[in-house]
């Protein structure tokens, strides 16, 4: 299944190895979901792996965090966006990851963020904004 993983559940799988985020982020790197990326996106988690606050207490090291995101990028397809559907989410910082999601096609947008994407003013019917739990179960 086509997907676009928001930065969270990436943060998620590398901060703890077990759960639905470390399970979504595996099927991507086997290529069994086939991660969307996008300029906007790869900034975002670029930044997130600098941010020292958010990795204090991770068994992950900066170097495997990099190499990790260079997996990902590997396994995953570039889709550029042409039409922004800004401003649309209360979080301004989420708009560019639904606008990948919409312009890409994926089913689903996986995140831990649903209440913030479902609060919208547009509304969608793709793509379904799912938990990594969610996704795993319509897939598995």
């Amino acid at each position: 299944m086509d997907i676009v993983q928001d930065t969270n559940v990436f943060v998620a799988a590398l901060r703890s190895q077990e759960g639905a985020s470390a399970a979504v982020l595996d099927r991507c790197l086997a290529l069994d979901d086939l991660a969307v990326m996008g300029a906007a996106l790869l900034a975002e988690y670029e930044e997130l792996l600098q941010r020292k606050s958010l990795w204090q207490g991770a068994v992950v090291t900066p170097a495997e965090r990099e190499a990790l995101l260079d997996d990902f990028c590997a396994a995953a397809v570039w889709h550029p966006v042409y039409f922004r559907w800004r401003p649309n989410l209360p979080d301004a910082d989420d708009d560019h990851v639904l606008e990948l999601a919409i312009a890409s096609g994926v089913e689903h947008l996986v995140t831990h963020n649903i209440r913030d994407f479902a609060r919208g003013e547009f509304k969608f019917t793709l793509p379904r904004v799912v938990t990594p739990a969610q996704h795993l179960k319509s897939v598995l």
